[in-house]
């Protein structure tokens, strides 16, 4: 199975999905740790793969969603964005309202705690 196999395969039969470097209990890059620390405090179900571990998959999702950065955020097998995007979506409370829209679960009074920290 090709790399971009493995990423459609992934992102299609998972509801969240979190491409980043190192795991959601141990990141290894400040922006990937914003994004999932965003993601478990807001208790998202979601599955994280780590690009560290498979230098094809690292450039196979760059290319996959024709985005140079990682983290990338997909919903629902749909690219989402990457630290920046989910932030500002975080704070706008646009991030919930797609969650809400897509059936994706999660602690709405957690994320008002996150904006809340953020004025």
């Amino acid at each position: 199975m090709s790399a971009q196999e493995k990423i459609k395969d992934t992102v299609t039969s998972n509801q969240v999905v979190l491409y980043m470097k190192g795991t959601k209990e141990m990141p290894q890059c400040g922006f990937s740790s914003r994004v999932a620390g965003i993601l478990n405090f807001m208790d998202v179900n979601y599955t994280d793969v780590n690009v560290l571990a498979d230098d094809e998959i690292r450039q196979g999702i760059k290319d996959y969603a024709d985005w140079p950065t990682i983290p990338q955020l997909y919903v629902n097998g749909e690219f989402v964005g990457g630290c920046d995007i989910i932030t500002e979506m975080t704070l706008s409370g646009e991030l919930d309202t797609m969650f809400a829209n897509e059936g994706v679960t999660f602690d709405k009074e957690k994320a008002d705690q996150i904006r809340a920290a953020n004025q």
